[in-house]
C-alpha cells in the first residue's frame, strides 16, 4: 500500500501538460522530454497513448513494433531515435484528422515520468492580413515577383522581334515579285518599215559610172 501511494505521488509530481494545435491534413510534433539525467537508455521504456487506451507506438525497447501499434497510427507515427540519447522522446503525427484530436499521454518508466499533450484539431489554418503580407513581402517572394516580370518582359520583346523579321521579309519578297513583273512586261520594239541606208559620195559615183 506504502508502495502503490508512492507511485501515484511521484505520478503527479512529474505530470505535465501542454495544448498542441493541427490543422486537417497537416502534421505536428507532439513533445515528451525525460528531466532525468541519469537515464539509461537501455532500461527505458516509453510509450505513447490517446485518450488513454489506443496505443499510438512504443518508442524503446519495442522500437516503435508495428505487433502492439494500433493499426490507425501506422505509418504516421514518426519517431526521432537519434533524440534519445538527448530524452528526447517526441513523436510526430501526420494525415491529422478530427479522430486525431484529444489527450496523448507519454509514459516514461522506470523513472515513472508523465507528460500528457492535448492536441486540438482545427479546419484548417486562418492566417491574419498581417501573415499575407508578411508573406508577400518577404524577400523570396519579392525575387519570384521581379523574375516573373522579367520572364514576361524578354518574352514581349522577343515577340516584336519576330513580328518585326516577319514584317521585312514580306516587304522583300513584295519588292523582289515588283521587279520581276516589271522586267517581264519590256519589250523590243521592232520597226516595221523598211529599211534605209544612208547614201554616201562613193555610192554615187559609183552610180554614175554604171549609167555611162
Amino acid at each position: 500500500m506504502p508502495q502503490a501511494f508512492f507511485s501515484k505521488v511521484s505520478l503527479i509530481s512529474v505530470c505535465l501538460q501542454v495544448t498542441v494545435e493541427g490543422f486537417i491534413g497537416g502534421s505536428v510534433v507532439l513533445p515528451c522530454s525525460s528531466t532525468e539525467h541519469d537515464l539509461k537508455l537501455q532500461e527505458v521504456d516509453v510509450s505513447w497513448r490517446h485518450n488513454g487506451s489506443k496505443n499510438v507506438c512504443d518508442l524503446i525497447p519495442h522500437s516503435n513494433s508495428i505487433e502492439t501499434q494500433d493499426p490507425r497510427y501506422r505509418n504516421r507515427a514518426e519517431t526521432f531515435p537519434q533524440e534519445y540519447e538527448r530524452r528526447n522522446f517526441s513523436i510526430k503525427l501526420s494525415g491529422l484528422t478530427h479522430a486525431d484530436a484529444g489527450k496523448y499521454i507519454c509514459l516514461i518508466t522506470p523513472s515513472d515520468e508523465q507528460e500528457t499533450v492535448e492536441l486540438i484539431i482545427n479546419e484548417k489554418e486562418n492566417k491574419t492580413i498581417d501573415q499575407e503580407i508578411q508573406e508577400e513581402t518577404r524577400p523570396d517572394s519579392v525575387e519570384k515577383s521581379w523574375l516573373w516580370i522579367l520572364v514576361v518582359i524578354l518574352i514581349i520583346i522577343l515577340s516584336i522581334l519576330v513580328i518585326v523579321i516577319i514584317f521585312r521579309k514580306k516587304i522583300s519578297s513584295c519588292l523582289m515579285s515588283g521587279e520581276h513583273g516589271m522586267g517581264s512586261d519590256t519589250h523590243e520594239v521592232v520597226n516595221p518599215g523598211p529599211y534605209y541606208k544612208s547614201v554616201t559620195a562613193d555610192d554615187r559615183d559609183e552610180a554614175a559610172k554604171a549609167g555611162e
